[in-house]
């Protein structure tokens, strides 16, 4: 049993976990990690990157399927659901490795198990009941993520009822299924088994899918998935579920009326919980709400000397502001002037289904009750030759600026790509551009991206090509 002492722990390998810890190193601290079980966390392993491995086979099979349209002649073409799950592991764990030698390259100390606060600047580790180390540090960060949540009646069994984990391996092919929930990772499943030739119906208990999204976005998304077969239900409520042999037997109501939806398995996908037991944090001044630890902008909890990032610390619960958030709480711990808190409206979201979605900063709605007088600009894909050239004209821009100083409030996508194009406006919004300097920005053609200019210019009734 080891004794150490660290200038920063870290509980949580995950991507705000091992980004803090490089950081802290990188600023000359000692510091160490405590991870119960993959490095790289749940979206290295379990979300993020394997999903978008998955995400990708069900793209090409989607292609695959339309080869006439692009000029082949092909046999129809078939998949193993084994080597697609494989693919997908593989990819997580090549990642995973490359996380493990980030943090050994950064000389940052690994602990294998499970941390916990066991007084002031202490941190106890044990590992299957049994006492793995005694750390020491005046800086302990909390990034200890956060896990499904399961409705009750709903829970998930790992055979007939899946959560993202179960989703993510499955052993077999559904010929049908339904998903509960229509947030990003619920969407993103549903995409993907319908991409794989399943029947998928989504179940959404709010009036419209993608209820984050700028209700146009969401209302385009809508129509697109249920052109491709997807059978949406909203303002509806699940009721019960009834296990067969081998099906769930689903009571949906929505409108005042009750269906029973029989489907091969059922994927729950309503939210997450915050990782917030058994860290030791009774007696201390950490505070809980709703299972999310309540922090100050630079992550800082009730209790002095003890930090949480990520999604434990709440919302919006994506990888990238967990990074970020690490490396803000960390370099304000390492006494950098000038440490910029975060600001999530400049967070950038992304929902890998066909087509993407991707969104930053304020919707128009949401500026409207803000007290903003707003310029909307809007410009469809079907006016972009590269798209066309793609064969994806599928695609809606919308800016929102401020119409009183030219402010880019936020900006909406949907379409082929937008994921990787988001970041543009994202830079804009960092940098505090305004309409003018991004009219003035040239884009190259032909790029999907010329879409980004035109929505701008239609804000102020300048589009050229629509």
């Amino acid at each position: 049993m080891a004794d150490q002492a660290f200038d920063v722990i870290v509980l949580g390998g995950g991507p705000g976990g091992y980004v803090a810890a490089i950081r802290a190193a990188q600023l000359g601290m000692k510091a160490a990690v405590v991870e119960r079980e993959n490095l790289g966390g749940i979206c290295l392993n379990w979300g993020c990157i394997p999903t978008k491995a998955l995400l990708r086979t069900s793209e090409i099979n989607h292609l695959m399927h339309h080869l006439p349209d692009f000029g082949f002649e092909a046999v129809t073409p078939k998949f193993d659901i084994a080597k697609v799950v494989k693919r997908s592991r593989g990819v997580a764990k090549q990642l995973s490795s490359g996380v493990a030698h980030l943090l050994r390259k950064n000389k940052v100390t690994v602990f294998d198990g499970s941390g916990k606060l066991a007084g002031k600047q202490i941190v106890a580790v044990t590992k299957d009941g049994k006492d793995v180390a005694t750390l020491k540090a005046p800086h302990i960060i909390l990034a200890t993520g956060a896990r499904a949540r399961q409705l009750p009646g709903i829970e998930a069994d790992g055979k007939l009822i899946w959560s993202y984990r179960e989703a993510m391996v499955p052993t077999m092919m559904p010929k049908s299924l339904l998903v509960i929930g229509s947030g990003a990772i619920g969407i993103e499943f549903a995409s993907f088994y319908l991409n794989m030739g399943a029947a998928v119906t989504v179940v959404e208990v709010l009036p419209r899918i993608l209820a984050v999204e700028d209700e146009e976005i969401s209302t385009f998304a809508h129509k697109a998935f249920e052109k491709q077969g997807m059978k949406i239900m909203t303002g509806a409520t699940v009721k019960s579920v009834k296990k067969g042999s081998d099906n769930v037997t689903v009571t949906v109501e929505a409108g005042g009326k009750s269906q029973d939806i029989t489907v091969d398995r059922v994927i729950s996908a309503v939210g997450i919980v915050g990782n917030v037991e058994d860290l030791g944090l009774e007696g201390t001044g950490v505070k809980v709400d709703r299972t999310h630890v309540l922090i100050d902008e630079y992550g800082r909890t009730g209790e002095p000397g003890v930090y949480a990032i990520g999604d434990i610390a709440g919302p919006p619960w994506l990888a990238h502001k967990a990074s970020h958030e690490g490396v803000i709480c960390v370099e304000k711990i390492a006494g950098i002037k000038d440490v910029h808190p975060m600001d999530v409206r400049n967070i950038p979201g992304c929902t890998y289904c066909r087509p993407q979605v991707a969104s930053v900063g304020l919707t128009e709605a949401k500026a409207k009750e803000a007290g903003y007088e707003v310029k909307v600009g809007r410009f469809p894909f079907i006016g972009n030759g590269k798209a066309i050239a793609m064969g994806e004209p599928e695609g809606l821009v919308k800016t929102v600026f401020d119409a009183k100083t030219g402010e880019l409030l936020g900006a909406h996508m949907i379409g082929a790509e937008v994921t990787e194009m988001i970041q543009g406006y994202t830079i804009a919004r960092t940098l505090e551009t305004t309409e003018t300097d991004l009219m003035h920005t040239v884009f190259p053609h032909p790029t999907v991206s010329e879409t980004m200019h035109e929505a701008v210019l239609s804000a102020y009734g300048r589009a050229i090509h629509f």
